[in-house]
């Protein structure tokens, strides 16, 4: 059985004030061929909210509530917080893990599903920052699995997408002229089309491109919008749409957008939208200004009335899920006997060889097969 010392809290990170956003942009965008009026763009965004994003603090309450829950279930684990792009940086987090004594962590990485952005950089995120922390070899990092269909994830999405339809519902019938838009990152669809392992049998029977990035959203949307149609008693039609784009015009990237697909749904009659953010777990910037800001207002421009579910942040479902997730892998569960709500899953502990691959070329990860 494996014994963990302690739990680590891995995520994107982000600028807790005006004069970090340049530099936390820079992170971010480094060696990716960002056009610089892009970083212009959404340095503004973080400024019309003073510098700051929203997603530390998310991840400091979503902390306390798994430490809340871990306590409640007689679990000791301490859980500690390490960012890809910004302070708390992830060797920072491992320093503190290594004068802590601690010589054997389990990651929970705040993506939950298979892409590069999204699981693998996290992978080559942590070895590189093994190297530095000067744990390398002797800090054994394991990774929960991916979790985008784990019921406590599925649960907390449902539940976020009828309350939405519940605001929806004091301007619109709720029919089936209403339509449920789920919406994730956009991201290069050759990325997408290479995300999961090679020859992933799960995706032999999927119709559209895009890997298993694409897949896992749509099968996710497929069980929440069947769960919510049944709970209305009408079918609701869905789309998985895609924002946030942030490459080189000339590179193909998921579509469609969100804003030219509202486009479509208000030609088309839509009485109203529910926009749910299915890909990100926390209201971070890329869901108050994409969604809250562009979306809704350019849903209000064309007379569609919209409203935005909530993210899982800390839902108590969701904090239920991960805890269930940290204490499967505790116990070494098998595989056959973790839950997961769509064909696609459970995920795997370690990642396959191949799975998700660098589009710039291989470098070190942990958390995988081999690794």
């Amino acid at each position: 059985m494996p014994d963990y010392d302690a739990l680590l809290l891995v995520s994107f990170g982000g600028p807790e004030g005006p004069d970090d956003v340049l530099p936390f942009l820079e992170n971010v965008t480094r060696g990716r061929g960002i056009p610089p009026e892009r970083l212009l763009e959404v340095g503004a965004h973080y400024r019309h909210f003073g510098g700051v994003s929203p997603i530390n603090a998310q991840n400091r309450e979503l902390i306390e509530a798994l430490a809340a829950e871990f306590a409640g279930r007689g679990l000791e684990l301490p859980i500690y917080f390490g960012n890809r792009n910004w302070d708390p940086f992830l060797a920072d987090a491992l320093r503190e893990l290594d004068a802590a004594g601690a010589t054997r962590v389990l990651a929970l990485v705040t993506s939950a599903y298979s892409s590069y952005s999204g699981c693998r950089q996290y992978r080559e995120n942590l070895a590189s920052a093994a190297v530095d922390a000067g744990v390398a070899g002797r800090m054994r990092i394991d990774k929960v699995r991916n979790y985008f269909d784990h019921p406590g994830f599925v649960q907390a999405n449902v539940e976020a997408v009828m309350a939405a339809l519940a605001d929806l519902g004091a301007q619109v019938p709720i029919d089936p002229k209403v339509r449920l838009v789920f919406t994730t990152h956009s991201i290069p669809s050759a990325s997408a089309d290479a995300s999961g392992p090679p020859n992933w049998p799960a995706l032999a029977a999927t119709e559209r491109g895009g890997g298993a990035y694409v897949a896992q959203h749509r099968a996710l949307a497929a069980v929440i919008a069947a769960a919510v149609s049944e709970r209305v008693g009408a079918p609701l039609e869905w789309e998985l749409v895609f924002q946030s784009r942030s490459g080189p015009p000339q590179v193909p990237w998921l579509e469609p957008d969100i804003c030219d697909y509202l486009d479509v749904v208000a030609e088309e009659g839509a009485a109203g939208v529910v926009i749910s953010p299915i890909g990100f777990v926390s209201d971070h910037i890329e869901v108050l200004w994409d969604l809250d800001t562009e979306a809704l207002g350019h849903a209000a421009e064309l007379g569609l009335p919209a409203v935005r579910a909530a993210t899982a942040g800390t839902h108590p479902a969701f904090v239920a899920g991960l805890a269930d997730l940290v204490q499967e892998r505790i116990a070494d569960v098998p595989l056959e006997q973790r839950p997961a709500l769509t064909e696609l899953g459970p995920g795997w502990d370690a990642c396959p060889v191949g799975c998700c691959p660098n589009p710039r070329g291989e470098r070190p990860a942990l958390c995988g097969a081999g690794a």
